[in-house]
């Protein structure tokens, strides 16, 4: 997996788990709500200033846009 697949991935995961809209999650890192989507659907990849902006918002540390997410599945089992 690409690194821009994955950083988009847990971008929108992580939003996801704070329960906030991609309206939402841009109002609050002060950031245009369309490049929120933008990153979600890699067509820009982030600065590392923009990750650690998004970062803040959603009270996480910058690293865990760049983990792998074990599969969901092994979980279920």
């Amino acid at each position: 997996m690409r690194l821009r697949e994955l950083v988009a991935r847990n971008l929108r995961r992580l939003r996801h788990a704070k329960g906030l809209s991609q309206e939402e999650l841009a109002d609050r890192a002060e950031i245009n709500r369309n490049y929120v989507g933008m990153l979600e659907r890699e067509q820009h990849a982030a600065t590392i200033d923009m990750l650690e902006k998004l970062a803040i918002v959603l009270e996480i540390d910058p690293v865990a846009f760049f983990e792998r997410a074990e599969r969901q599945d092994a979980d279920e089992d």
